[in-house]
């Protein structure tokens, strides 16, 4: 699950730069981050009817979480920015910032159990964790 995982991260990088060039190509990174989106509904409609998944049922929609929707806007506004700072800030200073507030998000959403997290403590050592990432988002930027 870690290379999973570490796959993604790799990916989003290159999708920066994907996405900076349809910026540059069509003069919007509103229209960029739409061209984006379009590409992935196709391509996840693609697996979905490759492994014949079935659509949820009328209760199932009607009993996700109002918030659980928001995912999409997140995405989108996560897109949007990145296709607009990483030609400013390059890969390495965009993706270290990106990373620094994934992870005090993840410390919250952790302390708290909340979105569906499992409970786990801030400790010491990933309070530490943050600052030395903290401590490379400064290293990177001053290059």
């Amino acid at each position: 699950m870690s290379l999973l995982a570490f796959t993604a991260g790799v990916f989003i990088t290159i999708q920066v730069g994907l996405n900076a060039a349809l910026r540059t190509a069509f003069g919007s990174a509103g229209l960029a981050a739409l061209a984006n989106f379009l590409v992935g509904i196709v391509a996840l409609l693609a697996v979905v009817l490759a492994m014949r998944t079935p659509l949820p049922s009328r209760e199932a929609f009607a009993g996700a979480p109002w918030w659980a929707w928001l995912g999409g806007a997140l995405g989108a506004f996560y897109v949007a920015t990145v296709t607009i700072a990483g030609p400013r800030l390059g890969a390495t200073v965009l993706i270290a910032v990106t990373v620094l507030g994934q992870l005090v998000a993840a410390l919250v959403l952790d302390q708290n159990g909340w979105l569906g997290f499992p409970q786990q403590s801030i400790t010491l050592a990933r309070v530490t964790g943050c600052a030395l990432l903290l401590a490379g988002v400064y290293l990177v930027t001053r290059a």
